[in-house]
């Protein structure tokens, strides 16, 4: 059996982690490499022979036994071509499968939209319920709270309510009907933002938009991930963090077009940021109207006993009957298997608390976490809800901080594209400690750049420190969080982690937006800039100690570096600093590295997770 850690100097022998985890318990007493094998591929181990007679019987049993499952072992040449195509045409798929994808794109917007619209309308709704957060104004410092307040009300109610709610309403709903409720709230609480009257008023419509935005935001990738085929599933895991960067670029450009409206009726005040915020409701109709002309998930079909219609979903989707057979049995065996491990007794919240109480998936927790909370505390959502703020306060006026509110959604995702190719070629890990330093360095600027006296200088350097920043997170802290944390879990805890690492970034997406109005009142911008440059210096240190790299492991070698000590992967990051700086910074090179910390075995077989969930 191979250590995952070499011998060395300062960790001793009772310290070292064997490669198959046995330091930990896994949560059936089964070796969880076992387990993650079987998960991955539950055909594993078997014969041709028994495989066919498994799906022959799989078929018979329910009434499609016309799919021949019989004759697997004599292919003609033109299935043989079907299977080839499918790997060297990868997007050659049916019309209805992107259409599918363009309506998890349009969902996607949907929640970047209900994110930004609040940006600008906040200029003209808050003087108007009384909500004057100037610093002149004797209540300044109680209207910057209720103003935070009723920012940070969806983010709240999907800490708390909205994302608890995403497993339910799948299980009775389905995808396509937890999709169509959740647009509809949308929808709905948008207009509702539209027409109200007072700061409570307003509070509570954005509070229920939060159950839209929850169940969506976890559901939407999952629908996605189950309805498209392996060879090009992982280009979708990253999908949902583009598009809703295009929803941000775009209640911004909203906001922006509905500026200049003027109050025409004497009985409607304040027309333009009731537009702003009722438009963010017009996407969610289209997805609501749709989501029922796209074939549901074959996996939620399948887990419900309805075999027939998983088929014909996967038929449609598949274009061809032979991948929809071929499909439609791995995903029966895949259900199975799961069955096996997480029996009918093993409740939800069983999972929940193996996420904490066995070491390897606790260390991936904290990974996951860590990630999760830096993406919040990192800086980029105060931009994103109140980056009209703080451009007004460096110097622009109303119409030109909308205008530069749009340069900053269109950076965020112009630079969501490159972070594609980036997050594969360069590491999670590794983008996180080159893009924190760099992301601190730009909010100190940018900080600093409220002090210059000279106001058309202030503000171009205001822009310019903002929109570096932005394109710095945009290719690390962007697009790493939610694909390590769908990367470190174990499969058997997958989808509670997820839902943990969910809760973990609207928690504290709350947080920021409830703080900032009163954190720029009492630190001004000078002082909140560097009070979230400080939070990423943090990160990097918290990257560095907690997190492990994740790129390209098999989940063998995912339970070999989880398995590590926390405390000696903290102490090996430690000391890589010195050795990193000198052959780095002094050109040192024949500084001594240390002995690598995971000794993976290059002999050993590797599994490897289907990507995104999938099937």
């Amino acid at each position: 059996m191979t250590s995952p850690i070499n011998e060395k100097p300062g960790i001793s022998q009772h310290e070292r982690v064997g490669s198959r985890g046995s330091s930990d318990v896994s949560q059936n007493n089964q070796d969880p490499t076992d387990v993650n094998e079987k998960l991955a591929n539950p055909l594993a181990g078997l014969s041709s022979e028994q495989v066919q007679e498994d799906a022959v019987r799989f078929a018979n049993n329910n009434g499609l036994a016309h799919l021949s499952f019989e004759n697997l072992s004599e292919l003609t040449a033109e299935d043989k071509e079907v299977f080839r195509r499918e790997i060297t045409h990868k997007w050659d798929q049916p019309k209805m499968l992107y259409f599918l994808v363009g309506l998890c794109s349009l969902a996607a917007a949907v929640q970047g939209m209900d994110e930004s619209v609040v940006n600008s309308a906040q200029l003209f709704f808050a003087p108007q319920f009384g909500v004057n957060t100037a610093p002149g104004d004797p209540n300044a410092s109680q209207n910057q709270w209720i103003l935070g307040i009723i920012n940070s009300a969806p983010y709240l109610c999907c800490a708390i309510l909205g994302c608890w709610l995403t497993d339910p309403l799948n299980y009775y709903l389905g995808r396509r009907g937890t999709i169509f409720v959740a647009a509809l709230l949308s929808g709905v609480t948008c207009i509702w933002q539209g027409v109200t009257n007072s700061w409570p008023h307003l509070f509570v419509a954005r509070f229920v938009l939060g159950l839209g935005i929850g169940p969506k935001s976890t559901t939407v990738p999952i629908f996605a991930a189950e309805s498209t085929p392996a060879p090009i599933r992982g280009a979708l895991v990253m999908m949902w963090q583009m598009w809703t960067a295009f929803g941000i670029m775009l209640g911004f450009i909203v906001d922006l077009g509905f500026y200049f409206v003027q109050d025409h009726n004497p009985h409607i005040k304040g027309l333009k940021w009731r537009l702003m915020l009722g438009s963010a409701g017009i996407p969610g109709f289209i997805v609501m109207a749709l989501v029922y002309l796209v074939p549901e998930s074959p996996r939620w079909y399948l887990s419900k006993g309805r075999v027939t219609d998983a088929y014909k979903s996967l038929e449609i989707l598949r274009g061809k009957p032979l991948l929809a057979a071929r499909d439609l049995y791995y995903i029966h065996v895949l259900l199975e298997a799961e069955k096996e491990f997480v029996p009918e007794g093993r409740t939800y919240l069983k999972r929940f608390t193996e996420l904490f109480t066995v070491p390897r998936n606790r260390r991936a927790a904290l990974a996951s976490w860590v990630v999760m909370f830096m993406q919040q505390f990192c800086g980029i959502n105060v931009i994103a809800y109140y980056s009209s703020s703080i451009f007004t306060q460096s110097g622009f006026s109303n119409v030109q901080a909308l205008a530069a509110s749009v340069g900053f959604g269109a950076i965020n995702f112009v630079f969501a594209f490159p972070a594609v190719l980036t997050i594969d070629s360069f590491g999670r890990r590794s983008l996180l400690l080159l893009t924190f330093p760099l992301m601190a360095i730009c909010l100190l600027f940018t900080g600093f750049c409220f002090w210059i006296p000279e106001e058309k200088t202030r503000i171009g350097f205001v822009a310019l420190g903002i929109y570096v920043f932005t394109i710095f997170y945009s290719l690390g802290e962007g697009p790493v969080p939610f694909t390590y944390s769908a990367e470190a879990y174990p499969l058997i805890v997958r989808d509670v982690g997820m839902s943990f690492a969910t809760a973990t970034t609207w928690f504290f997406n709350f947080i920021v937006s409830i703080t900032f109005p009163r954190l720029l009142g009492a630190f001004k911008p000078q002082g909140a800039f560097g009070w979230y440059a400080g939070w990423n210096a943090v990160g990097f240190m918290l990257i560095l100690l907690f997190v492990p790299e994740t790129k390209s492991l098999s989940l063998e070698e995912l339970d070999q570096v989880f398995n590590v000590p926390t405390h000696l992967h903290a102490g090996y990051a430690l000391r890589e600093v010195p050795i990193w700086f000198k052959r780095t910074v002094l050109r040192q090179k024949d500084t001594p590295r240390q002995p690598p910390l995971y000794n993976f075995d290059v002999n050993r077989k590797k599994t490897y997770a289907p990507a995104a969930g999938g099937h």
